[in-house]
């Protein structure tokens, strides 16, 4: 299987624009998330009042720090472009295969021993830049996952369905079988049926607004891209009934859950996205000022909003306080430059192997 750019009778320059819009508006939720992302909503509100987090705050000791979603996906889309720079070059290519070395090289970035063949197969830019190792509250299933993996495996042995796999799948939408790619990707470290179909779900939803800029439709159809029996199926309906509903945020995102599993968490990030009707800072406040996991209900909810609406609605005043947003925003072009260009011009930074 091939990943190319889908282009969605969408031409190269918005396909760029929108790419940035994903990741930039995602990692900005996932910052805003990240200051609260172990607070009640109580507690929340005691700290910054009625109303929530409003701006972003210092988490982990720095102003507009990212967390492990936003590095996750960074990998996540380099694994890809890594896959595209092999298969235009060499011919031959599993993707899966090459996003897995990816996430090792993740793992790297959290101070664990990786496994070598994922550094001995060409380090690469991204894993070049110091800003990324970090430990900011990984995910135990991911960590445990890759700590365990060996080249060839297929399927993590648990039976885990949380959030880590569904925050990082947002780049899958941006290549050809979205769904295809996330669902395999998302066994990597992740068991359970649920996390693999909400990765599904997402990866479709990106790709789906990307020609029609409409969220609430793109949660209709990423609802009807899977098994309607899964709990998945019935919180993106719920999602989006909810969304046309005049039940309050704060007791639609009650009804939906808590995001700390992956279908829960892929509802409230549509939820919020659609219910924003545009507004980037009203959906991301939205996303985190709950209970539960807010920097991964915000990075979902800035990503389908970025990819949908692009770099318009994205605050420059809140870039300008975003950690590594050069690296981030250099991703989301190489991810789509990648798919339209010469490959050759990509290998010193995304070598193929």
């Amino acid at each position: 299987m091939r990943p190319d750019f889908w282009v969605h009778g969408v031409d190269s320059a918005t396909a760029r624009d929108r790419a940035r819009g994903c990741l930039l508006a995602g990692a900005l939720g996932d910052a805003l998330g990240a200051a609260v992302e172990f607070l009640t909503l109580p507690q929340i509100q005691s700290v910054y009042g009625p109303a929530g987090i409003q701006a972003l705050d210092r988490a982990y000791g720095v102003l507009g720090a990212i967390t492990d979603d936003t590095q996750m996906t960074l990998f996540t889309a380099e694994g890809l472009i890594r896959a595209h720079v092999r298969f235009t070059l060499k011919g031959i290519c599993h993707p899966p295969s090459v996003v897995a070395y990816a996430y090792q090289r993740w793992l790297h970035t959290q101070g664990e021993q990786a496994h070598p063949n994922a550094l001995e197969l060409g380090k690469g830019w991204l894993l070049s830049q110091g800003e990324l190792h970090h430990r900011r509250a990984p995910g135990a299933t991911c960590l445990s996952a890759l700590r365990d993996w060996t080249p060839g495996q297929e399927k993590a042995c648990n039976d885990s369905k949380g959030c880590g796999t569904v925050m990082r799948s947002a780049p899958f939408g941006f290549f050809e079988e979205p769904m295809v790619l996330a669902g395999e990707c998302s066994d990597i470290t992740h068991g359970h049926i649920e996390a693999r179909t909400a990765s599904m779900a997402f990866a479709h939803m990106v790709h789906e607004v990307l020609g029609t800029y409409d969220l609430a439709q793109a949660c209709r159809s990423g609802a009807a891209s899977i098994d309607s029996s899964t709990r998945t199926f019935a919180l993106l309906e719920k999602a989006y009934d909810l969304a046309n509903g005049d039940v309050s945020p704060v007791q639609a995102i009650f009804q939906l859950g808590e995001g700390w599993v992956a279908e829960e968490a892929l509802a409230i990030g549509a939820y919020c996205a659609i219910k924003a009707d545009g507004d980037l800072l009203n959906g991301l406040r939205m996303a985190v000022n709950h209970s539960g996991d807010s920097d991964s209900t915000g990075s979902i909810c800035g990503n389908l909003m970025g990819a949908a609406f692009g770099m318009k609605i994205v605050p420059e005043d809140w870039l300008e306080q975003l950690e590594v947003r050069e690296v981030i925003d250099q991703v989301a072009v190489d991810m789509v430059d990648v798919q339209v260009s010469d490959a050759e011009s990509f290998e010193e930074r995304y070598p193929g192997a």
